[in-house]
């Protein structure tokens, strides 16, 4: 497939800038399994960094040299590098984000792996073109448009971070028809899963993430919230102690209805049952 190198180049200057220039970057590394493996959220960040110049160098090799094997062999190793962190990263920190294009920071979700599988099924692809990729465009410009049309359609449905322009509008286009399709008769309440969901995608989450150490272990509503709650360890100047990780939010909004929900984030001691002081925002790294 001559439009391999394209296609590919495309996708990696465009996670790949989002990784080396975006402002929002040390938020995302906080979230991601880099936090716990490097002790560190400065040293994740600059992980990120450097991993968003890589695929930025790879996908200049692929626009300007598609004839060359280096460029596709690069991107093949990158599709495998990918896999096999997304692997160790959902195996030790479920709840973790996966960073692929540092704007998304839900959990790790089948379709990371599927886009990580595509960056290696089309650097082993793009390894083996023979002939310049704006050859092929020029010889059959329909079929180009067609076959760019649809890859671009497959890499946007297994794209979490761009939900917003497609999949949030669609779904809440859906409640204003149909109502909630969980909760039938109650408008005023959604399941606590699609509560998790919100929570997991707020900045709130990606601030404590450090923090947290476990799954959702109990939920209720209270004045009207509802507190969801986790176990974590904090770990102030190197003196660790278990904590009660207590979120709030509102139990009537979803994905669907808000993208910035209000979430308060409380953590308990579990030894004295006293709040801990913490500034969860302030320990975000900036940069």
């Amino acid at each position: 497939m001559n439009l391999a190198p394209l296609l590919l180049g495309v996708l990696l200057a465009g996670t790949g800038a989002a990784k080396a220039f975006g402002r929002q970057v040390a938020g995302q590394a906080a979230g991601t399994v880099l936090v716990r493996v490097l002790n560190d959220g400065r040293r994740a960040t600059l992980v990120l960094r450097a991993t968003g110049v890589l695929e930025l160098a790879v996908a200049g090799g692929l626009l300007a040299a598609p004839t060359t094997p280096v460029p596709g062999v690069a991107a093949l190793v990158l599709g495998v590098g990918f896999l096999g962190y997304l692997g160790y990263a959902r195996v030790t920190a479920p709840q973790s984000s996966c960073g692929c294009t540092a704007r998304g920071n839900g959990p790790i979700t089948w379709r990371a792996f599927v886009r990580a599988g595509l960056v290696a099924v089309g650097g082993a692809t793009a390894a083996g073109a023979r002939t310049a990729w704006w050859g092929q465009v020029v010889r059959d410009p329909v079929a180009s448009v067609l076959l760019l049309a649809a890859v671009t359609a497959v890499l946007v449905a297994v794209s979490s971070d761009l939900d917003h322009l497609w999949l949030v509008p669609l779904r809440r286009t859906r409640l204003k028809v149909f109502g909630h399709p969980l909760v039938p008769g109650r408008d005023d309440e959604v399941p606590v899963a699609a509560s998790v969901e919100l929570l997991e995608r707020s900045l709130a989450w990606v601030a404590a993430a450090p923090v947290v150490r476990s799954g959702l272990i109990d939920h209720w509503e209270s004045d009207g919230w509802r507190f969801l709650q986790y176990a974590g360890v904090h770990d102030p100047e190197g003196a660790a102690r278990p904590v009660t990780v207590l979120f709030a939010v509102d139990p009537r909004q979803t994905r669907d209805t808000t993208d910035n929900p209000a979430i308060r984030v409380t953590l308990i001691d579990d030894r004295t049952d006293e709040p801990v002081a913490a500034d969860l925002l302030g320990a975000l790294p900036t940069g």
